[in-house]
């Protein structure tokens, strides 16, 4: 599977680059979207020094169609909607790749997160540049299957800790009795819990998203 994180140039049409481009201190986290046949249905958290000033613009925009007011404060809302032109949805759809939530959209750049197979994310590049959406590509990564990670020996020694409670705190199970649980030498349970742990660190540490700078050369304009 292929991760990758992207950052979208919403056009001008859709509420969301109108609205947030006249908002640029306001943000805009979309935590759940679902397209439909024709228009998109969303739910997103908006914080903003002046809150109220962003909703008004949200109702009286052309694109969208329902707007309900789900919470409000003084400089944050959660507002539930439908717009007619759900860019992003539609890319999404298209390429049967999903947007990961929640979205993050400022000043009419969208920040999304999407994983899938390598031929449905460059689908979905071309679906963007089809609806003239024009995007940077932050970071892609493979990302293996836990399975493919540890041996069968390491999976069952990692398997039978967790279930003896050897990484309890306090452990309520030790190195002498889990090797006993295994059947292998003590010294053996060691060595073989010690080299998963370091592969299941390391492929933690990996999946974290990359550390990118704004000025980055590796970041790609499309």
């Amino acid at each position: 599977m292929t991760q990758a994180r992207l950052v979208v140039d919403l056009p001008e049409g859709p509420w969301i680059a109108d609205v947030s481009r006249a908002h640029p201190d306001a943000t805009f986290q979309v935590l759940a979207a679902l397209p439909g046949d024709g228009p998109g249905f969303a739910l997103v958290w908006i914080t903003a020094p002046d809150v109220d000033s962003v909703l008004v613009d949200m109702d009286e925009h052309d694109a969208m169609t329902e707007l309900s007011i789900l919470q409000r404060t003084e400089h944050e809302a959660t507002v539930q909607f439908e717009t007619s032109v759900p860019l992003l949805l539609t890319a999404a759809k298209r390429s049967g790749v999903p947007i990961e939530m929640p979205v993050e959209i400022e000043d009419g750049e969208a920040t999304i997160d999407v994983t899938g197979a390598h031929d449905r994310l460059s689908e979905l590049g071309r679906q963007f540049q089809e609806l003239g959406l024009a995007f940077q590509v932050v970071y892609i990564q493979e990302r293996l299957q836990s399975s493919q990670l540890l041996t069968e020996t390491q999976r069952e020694a990692i398997l039978t800790a967790v279930d003896e409670g050897y990484y309890d705190t306090p452990r309520t199970c030790s190195l002498t009795e889990l090797a006993d649980e295994l059947g292998i030498a003590k010294s053996t349970a060691s060595e073989t819990l010690h080299r998963a742990e370091g592969v299941i660190v390391k492929e933690f540490v990996d999946d974290l998203p990359p550390q990118v700078d704004d000025d980055d050369d590796a970041v790609a304009e499309h």
